[in-house]
């Protein structure tokens, strides 16, 4: 069976759906456990931009100690009053500590009345209720200085969620323009264009930027809201991403240029002799054709 590759079940891959079946997950926790990287997974081959997960990592996780109370356990999110009761603290307090960026939100939804709705890892909050040095925060009289940028409106849960967010969008990336897309998610149109200033190129790098979680209807007053808490808005954090975009679009520039179209041909003139027919030859005549250069010539030379 030269030439021929055999497919074992350990090649297999599944789709999310019936990969949460097999470790006996619900959805809305196989995502979280995909967005936190508890579980990885691979491009579809099939394209698409869809991710699958291969038999090899659900073995992995399946040989895991605690197997599947524990995978459960670890991407248990919960809402401001069960975390403030795992830190035995007050709703109020704990919100606080939110706001303050001491504990870190992992996804967050629009209740009914389009209000922000933020979720936190129990996992987390365990491990900071437990935390040295932090009794003061929990039990004390919140520090002066925190109180005053509380009293200015300080909430930095947005902004400690979307640095959360950037980590599982630059997981799911196996190419410098989707690791640049990435990157790009985060900042407005204005930012972009600030930064690439050409047309061909900024479209490009479009297709590979993600958009905001989805949230009702596109165009919506809550997909609105929802692209606000995506889009970074303090200047510390715009500069960052500005200059990581810079690096990470020198970086794709050099692994693949931007395409653009290609020069319009010139219409005839009258003036123009008329086209002449190819010459032809006999066949043991051709030349070999020349191999293509560059990437595309070496992943050619691969595969044949």
């Amino acid at each position: 069976m030269s030439g021929d590759t055999l497919t074992t079940p350990h090649d297999l891959s599944h789709t999310p759906s019936r990969t949460a079946r097999e470790l006996g997950l619900k959805r809305s926790e196989f995502d979280l456990a995909v967005h936190l990287g508890r579980i990885r997974t691979v491009p579809d081959e099939g394209g698409g931009g869809r991710r699958r997960v291969t038999q090899a990592e659900i073995e992995r996780l399946r040989s895991a100690d605690g197997f599947p109370e524990a995978l459960r356990e670890s991407v248990r999110a919960v809402g401001t009053t069960e975390g403030a009761a795992i830190l035995e603290v007050t709703p109020a307090r704990f919100t606080r500590l939110a706001r303050l960026g001491l504990v870190v939100p992992v996804k967050f939804y629009l209740n009914r009345y389009r209000a922000v709705v933020w979720l936190y890892l129990a996992e987390e909050l365990q491990q900071f209720a437990e935390g040295q040095g932090n009794d003061q925060l929990l039990s004390g009289r919140t520090p002066e200085r925190l109180r005053d940028q509380l009293a200015a409106g300080l909430d930095l849960r947005p902004r400690t969620w979307r640095g959360r967010y950037l980590g599982f969008l630059l997981r799911q990336t196996d190419d410098p323009w989707e690791f640049a897309g990435a990157v790009a998610a985060l900042l407005d149109p204005v930012q972009i264009a600030e930064i690439v200033h050409d047309p061909y190129e900024r479209a490009y790098l479009n297709r590979f930027r993600p958009g905001p979680p989805a949230h009702g209807t596109p165009g919506s007053p809550a997909a609105h809201l929802v692209e606000r808490i995506t889009t970074a808005d303090d200047p510390d954090e715009i500069s960052w991403l500005r200059s990581d975009l810079e690096q990470a679009l020198d970086q794709a520039r050099a692994y693949r240029p931007a395409p653009r179209p290609g020069p319009r041909p010139t219409p005839p003139t009258k003036s123009d002799p008329p086209p002449q027919p190819m010459a032809t030859t006999e066949p043991n005549q051709f030349e070999e054709p020349r191999r293509p250069r560059g990437l595309l010539g070496w992943l050619r030379r691969r595969s044949s």
